[in-house]
């Protein structure tokens, strides 16, 4: 039996997070912004002096590890033991941290388990790497979100100068680029489309745009059905 999920996947800078907001919107479902967990784990194992490499050292995170996903202005809040992190999570260097610790077979296996739990009643719009494939694989409907590495560089060099942050486009490729490689390659939940996703490339496609299209595949979707 199909879920009432739609799964985004895609690579870092695709614009999974503002197009899953816009589009939960549209169609009264809650975001669950899956990236943030990742990364909130990658920071409070950093914050522990833990090697990011280490599955049986990050297991210690989750002993103390009380997290909360919370509407915000633009990208959700992100408090993690009663501490809000979001400003701390946001940047392009905790992005790489969260494609090391998300290689963990723990981590994917508890945080993975909390997202089941959190979509088990449906009527949910998870973004993330592995969403379609692993997590969420009897999903209603799927979604593979890109655009070219230049494009999504471009893109999150201009969101953080309009945000009054200094942004080296040719470093943000870069890390964007490693981060494709490492996501890609990962021995545990590769990225990689679900063999039933719809592929969007949105590298001439705008916001609104893309939104369209998925109201549209999911509105042909469920008239057939």
């Amino acid at each position: 039996m199909k879920l009432a999920i739609v799964t985004i996947d895609g690579p870092s800078g695709s614009g999974k997070s503002t197009i899953s907001r816009k589009l939960a919107a549209r169609l009264g479902f809650t975001y669950l912004d899956t990236g943030a967990m990742y990364r909130a784990v990658g920071l409070a194992a950093q914050r522990s002096g833990i090697g990011l490499g280490d599955n049986r050292a990050v297991a210690a995170v989750f002993d103390r590890f009380d997290l909360e996903l919370l509407p915000g202005n633009g990208d959700s809040r992100v408090i993690l033991n009663g501490e809000d992190i979001s400003g701390h999570i946001r940047t392009a260097e905790m992005g790489l941290v969260a494609s090391k610790v998300s290689a963990l077979p723990l981590v994917r296996e508890r945080l993975g388990q909390l997202q089941r739990n959190l979509g088990r009643r449906g009527r949910v719009v998870c973004e993330g790497r592995d969403m379609g494939t692993v997590v969420f694989p009897d999903a209603a409907h799927k979604f593979y979100l890109d655009a070219t590495a230049e494009i999504r560089a471009r893109r999150r060099t201009e969101q953080l100068r309009e945000k009054g942050g200094k942004a080296d486009y040719e470093i943000i490729l870069a890390q964007i680029q490693k981060r494709d490689h490492d996501d890609s390659n990962r021995a545990i939940a590769p990225l990689k489309p679900a063999d039933d996703a719809c592929v969007i490339d949105s590298s001439a496609l705008d916001i609104d745009e893309v939104v369209s299209l998925m109201m549209k595949t999911i509105t042909a979707v469920n008239t057939s059905s």
